[in-house]
């Protein structure tokens, strides 16, 4: 009788252009198996934006299993352990997995070849990027650090490959193992549930990412000026799809790159993610760690102070007195996402006006975004911050009041700042400005150019120090 072969699902939950399922299904039976494992990431544990979202992701997983004549084993505690035990349990002569580059997941992946007998091997494939991280490297072989040479050289490999379908059958044991519930987990938030906005944006699921990238096809040409207006519908909302590996980028490049059109610019933003975990590959603690060694004597805040934590918490509530910035983080709570315009404003609002460091908002992202990834919150924290090995400078300081105004962001703050939807432009931009904030709308928590000023100052300090 064929011994069973084992997929090991983590970021790449779905069944097609899915190079794990396609080596496996070609073998025999298959046992696919999803593994909560919440000690190996440590620190690095899912936030609960990001469980709503698996949830809902591995019920889609296993519902289109099913439908191949298979279903999703689910387990949890430490995965190389459990594979290692599970293996043996079966007899299974083989584990298939897609590649993962956080420093916990490789870490696993040694653990699980170590612990693995002689009779079961494991096959690490690649799939969640448009090259394997690592693999595009300068003449002399060396990583790249920057982004625009990185961009450069591997748009030379593109096109990628065309998607490979799902398999027609998927071939089941003659006995299946034992499996955890999933409403066991209890991933969904109650008393309260924090998440009743989240379903009215959101269908998790690979036939759900398939349907936002039907949707972005005509508006990927106009993404170069679209992706930078948050009141209007020009983003792909993708990020969260292609974290959990509902799609695979080689089918969004193909399927948004069709019919000759020019959608460099979203290309692009592909390949940032490829870039990202080029990043964490070369640097492990990019999530924690200043790439700028010289950063590390920059004064922040202290979280301590009580003045500090509260404007920490008027950030993380919406209530800085900074419209765009409140519009924001209102939409990240009820949503789980955030529009990457006003991602970036927010981000430089914490950090330069508010001079709190960058790593107590990228925590924050973590908890709250649908698409937390460790390769890519991790670079953009560190590129506003100015404290990455390719960043905006640090004295570059964006004023949140032009850029509402530059972007035309009236009427999404009218969306999510209800307490300002009767106001007009130019006033809702800067209410307090025109002397038409309204009592329940909090003031600005510091003025701009007081809080610019302070953030100089801090840079010149740390500067001095260095010299």
């Amino acid at each position: 009788m064929t011994k069973p072969v084992i997929i090991w699902f983590r970021r790449d939950l779905r069944l097609s252009d899915q190079a794990a399922v396609q080596a496996a299904a070609t073998q025999g039976p298959v046992i696919p198996v999803y593994i909560w494992d919440e000690e190996t990431p440590r620190h690095r544990k899912m936030g609960g934006a990001s469980l709503w979202w698996l949830h809902h992701s591995l019920k889609s997983l296993d519902a289109d299993l099913c439908a191949k004549g298979s279903r999703l084993v689910l387990r949890r505690g430490v995965a190389a352990d459990i594979l290692a035990d599970l293996a043996r349990e079966t007899g299974a002569c083989e584990i298939h997995a897609l590649r993962h580059y956080e420093p916990w997941w490789r870490n696993s992946e040694r653990a699980l070849k170590d612990k693995l007998g002689k009779d079961c091997a494991f096959a690490l494939h690649d799939g969640n990027y448009l090259m394997r991280p690592g693999s595009v490297t300068t003449g002399s072989g060396d990583p790249y650090k920057i982004y625009t040479p990185f961009w450069k050289t591997l748009r030379e490999y593109m096109p990628p490959s065309e998607p490979v379908r799902t398999p027609q059958k998927i071939g089941a044991p003659v006995e299946w193992p034992a499996s955890d519930d999933l409403d066991d987990w209890e991933l969904l938030p109650t008393n309260p549930d924090w998440a009743t906005g989240f379903a009215k944006q959101w269908t998790p699921g690979e036939a759900g990412a398939r349907a936002n990238v039907d949707s972005f096809i005509d508006k990927a040409t106009v993404y170069d000026e679209g992706r930078n207006l948050p009141s209007e519908e020009h983003t792909s909302r993708l990020s969260p799809h292609l974290h959990f590996g509902e799609i695979s980028p080689a089918y969004v490049w193909h399927r948004v790159s069709g019919r000759g059109r020019d959608v460099t610019t979203y290309q692009k933003e592909l390949v940032w993610r490829d870039y990202a975990q080029n990043v964490i590959l070369q640097y492990p603690e990019y999530g924690g760690k200043n790439a700028r060694d010289r950063f590390d004597a920059l004064q922040w805040r202290d979280m301590q102070a009580s003045e500090v934590r509260s404007d920490f918490d008027a950030w993380c509530k919406g209530q800085t007195g900074y419209p765009i910035v409140d519009a924001g983080m209102r939409e990240l709570w009820a949503t789980g996402w955030m529009h990457n315009r006003v991602r970036m404003i927010a981000a430089s609002f914490l950090v330069k006006h508010l001079l709190i460091d960058w790593r107590e908002g990228e925590k924050w992202f973590w908890n709250t975004l649908v698409d937390a990834d460790y390769g890519s919150n991790s670079v953009n924290w560190q590129w506003t911050a100015g404290t990455g090995i390719d960043s905006n400078m640090f004295v570059r300081i964006m004023a949140p009041l032009s850029q509402s105004e530059k972007f035309g962001a009236g009427d999404y703050i009218r969306k999510w700042v209800p307490e300002l939807a009767d106001l007009s432009d130019p006033h809702i931009h800067d209410p307090e400005e025109h002397g038409c904030k309204p009592d329940n709308y909090p003031a600005k928590i510091i003025a701009h150019r007081e809080a610019r000023q302070r953030a100089l100052d801090a840079y010149q300090v740390m500067k001095d120090k260095a010299d």
